[in-house]
């Protein structure tokens, strides 16, 4: 198998992933419609994270998504400890996966980490979903990544690629 092809067959391996189901053509069109649409649907973030890899520009989608996942904790004592995850894994300087967000963004964080609210990290994931919306996004949609995978459902005779 070519190594432009292992990625595919590494993310529809179900149990490395856990995914049951297909990624059909019509979801990753809608990709290309905007960047929402990627983010928010089933396979997008996953595929674009893949990318996001080959730019070395993984942190930001992880960042983007370990917020979403931050927002929904209830517990206050469980959003201290994802708060200070978050906070040395993606804010701190020098963290292993520092984000690119301004100054102010980084001092409020500071700030507020010792009393982290359901929405700290709201500013800084709204840098980062503005980097990829305007940086990455653009390239991902002209990529030979993102074309191949179109083309190689547009072969498929059902459409889809199933597990």
């Amino acid at each position: 198998m070519s190594p432009n092809t292992c990625w595919l067959c590494k993310i529809f391996r179900a149990e490395e992933n856990g995914i049951s189901s297909k990624l059909c053509l019509e979801e990753v069109i809608q990709w290309s419609q905007s960047f929402e649409k990627l983010i928010t649907s089933k396979y997008g973030p996953m595929i674009y994270k893949t990318y996001l890899k080959t730019e070395h520009s993984d942190e930001n989608i992880e960042f983007w998504l370990a917020c979403e996942a931050y927002k929904k904790i209830t517990s206050q004592r469980k959003r201290i400890s994802m708060a200070r995850k978050l906070f040395t894994s993606y804010i701190q300087p020098q963290a292993p996966n520092e984000i690119n967000i301004d100054s102010p963004a980084r001092k409020a964080i500071i700030r507020n980490i010792q009393e982290p609210t359901q929405s700290c990290f709201d500013e800084a994931q709204r840098i980062i979903y503005m980097h990829m919306e305007r940086d990455s996004y653009p390239r991902f949609l002209e990529s030979k990544f993102y074309q191949k995978l179109k083309h190689s459902l547009q072969n498929n005779g059902n459409n889809s690629i199933v597990n």
